[in-house]
């Protein structure tokens, strides 16, 4: 019965277990498309939830997924689609975020809207320094 609800869900849960990838590409998709994103600091809260050492391991795994499938070359609306193309990202991530909400901190959005005021062209792609 799971595969009947995770029908085209199935690349974002592979890619969702390679944690060091799934870094590396968020930042690259995110320098890409950052400007047009409305959801931009809740997808970086996320992010910084998702590899926060004290964050629960199902927690992790589910802000993962949600990671992943913003991150895919593919998904159910292209993301070149002019005003429609991150509303599945969005979607996706919103569902992530309402499971998880209380476990991303006030600390994690801090440091999302400091990495936007900042700009996100000046974040390194380097998974170490991540």
């Amino acid at each position: 019965m799971a595969a009947e609800h995770s029908v085209g869900f199935e690349p974002a849960d592979r890619l969702a277990e390679d944690r060091e990838s799934v870094r590396r590409r968020f930042w690259r998709k995110l320098k890409r498309v950052a400007a047009q994103l409305p959801f931009a600091e809740d997808l970086v809260a996320a992010y910084y939830c998702a590899f926060d050492r004290q964050t629960p391991r199902h927690v992790q795994a589910s802000l993962l997924g949600a990671i992943a499938y913003f991150i895919l070359p593919f998904d159910f609306i292209p993301d070149v689609m002019p005003v429609l193309g991150f509303t599945d990202d969005a979607a996706v991530l919103a569902t992530a975020i309402r499971m998880v909400a209380g476990h991303i901190t006030n600390e994690h959005r801090d440091a999302a809207r400091a990495m936007l005021k900042r700009g996100v062209d000046d974040v390194e792609v380097d998974v170490e320094a991540a």
